[in-house]
């Protein structure tokens, strides 16, 4: 702490200051730290990314480059030159009151895996610990995080569950999701039902810790590979929803053959056929490339090819293609204007793929076991404790 401003201070100074309010307790402190820590690094040449801002990148003269992720006060330093993350390591010293942990094992309650074909992110610890929380450890295992057969609705007539409980639990699997793909759709649909949660909605989220019991090990890996591509899967599952009809999205990209975005979500309207549920998600799926390709960019990594879309509906991909405006797409305008433009610059090239290959799939509506299984492993999910 700093005496405050016009307090004057002799040699014999007795008093000292109170405090009236903690950092951590502000709302204002991670602001204040944010600022300072990027002052900090922007002074040793470091430049803040526009794609995200907990980014910073620093290039060097022979083509290498160092890396800082900032998350709260947790921080992940990488990069191809040794040198100079040492030397970055002691500069960050004289400023903060830091420790170095080696090299990266676990961060935020993140497990990470490396070995000479890659690297494996899966959250097993965190798993086990939210089964021994719920009383789920000795639970029957299930294949699947969701039965085909349920459509879940607000008013259901079951009985009303402990919504604390129930918002708990959801809040702890969408943590979770952010490694486990395999479990994006179920999560997003028992999130629906935060605010009058029902026995039938607390089914569904015990279904889901029974295949977090069959399965606490699995999770991402990112494989060396010589693909220098982007690709996205997209889909819809139109008019799903059996509350308001509206239909569910989601859509997976894949960098250089490897899983590093995905999302499942319903949409904001409803569509009135599946060519427009699919077009929808195909603007989302632009989206989510152009946000790529950017990052990419200010890593001084330019993409050689377009962006491949890829699209299981032929109604869709002739929207997109065919410039003729007809009564289909007048409601869907400026997303026909979006799609059309980015495929005429060469961004984008989109191509059909049969509803059994489609990825996203996974993203959109429960699936069966041996569709499921298949598409986990598309999506490039693995256990390591059962790989050997």
């Amino acid at each position: 702490m700093d005496i405050p401003a016009g307090l004057e201070t002799t040699s014999n100074f007795n008093k000292v200051c109170r405090l009236r309010k903690f950092l951590y307790g502000l709302k204002q402190s991670p602001r204040a730290w944010f600022e300072r820590f990027t002052k900090v690094v922007k002074g040793y040449g470091f430049v803040q990314c526009q794609s995200n801002h907990t980014l910073f990148v620093k290039h060097f003269p022979e083509g290498k480059l160092t890396i800082i992720i900032v998350y709260v006060d947790d921080i992940i330093l990488t990069g191809d030159h040794e040198e100079k993350i040492d030397l970055l390591k002691k500069l960050l010293t004289k400023e903060f009151e830091i420790k170095d942990l080696g090299n990266l094992k676990y961060f935020l309650r993140m497990e990470i895996a490396r070995s000479k074909k890659g690297i494996a992110v899966l959250q097993r610890k965190y798993v086990l610990d939210l089964l021994n929380e719920t009383g789920m450890l000795g639970c029957k295992p299930a294949e699947t995080p969701m039965d085909t057969t349920v459509k879940l609705e607000e008013s259901d007539g079951s009985a009303p569950v402990d919504k604390g409980r129930y918002q708990r639990l959801v809040g702890k699997l969408i943590y979770l999701s952010h490694t486990r793909p395999d479990i994006g759709f179920s999560v997003s649909v028992v999130s629906q039902f935060m605010n009058n949660p029902t026995e039938k909605h607390m089914t569904v989220v015990i279904r889901i810790l029974r295949y977090l019991k069959m399965t606490p090990g699995k999770g991402l890996f990112f494989q060396r590979t010589t693909k220098k591509k982007i690709e996205i899967f997209l889909d819809a599952d139109w008019a799903g929803s059996v509350t308001d009809r509206r239909s569910t999205l989601g859509y997976c990209s894949f960098v250089w053959g490897n899983l590093v975005t995905w999302r499942s979500k319903k949409q904001s309207m409803v569509a009135r056929s599946s060519a427009e549920a699919e077009f929808r998600a195909m603007a989302q799926g632009i989206c989510e490339g152009i946000w790529l390709n950017r990052l990419l960019e200010e890593l001084r990594v330019p993409l050689k090819h377009p962006m491949v879309l890829y699209c299981n509906n032929q109604a869709a991909i002739s929207i997109a293609k065919n410039l003729v405006h007809h009564d289909r797409t007048k409601h869907v305008e400026i997303d026909r204007h979006f799609i059309k433009e980015k495929i005429e610059e060469g961004v984008f090239k989109v191509s059909y793929t049969p509803t059994n290959c489609q990825t996203a799939d996974i993203l959109t509506k429960a699936l069966t076991r041996v569709n499921f299984k298949d598409l986990t492993e598309k999506l490039g999910m693995i256990n390591i404790y059962n790989a050997a």
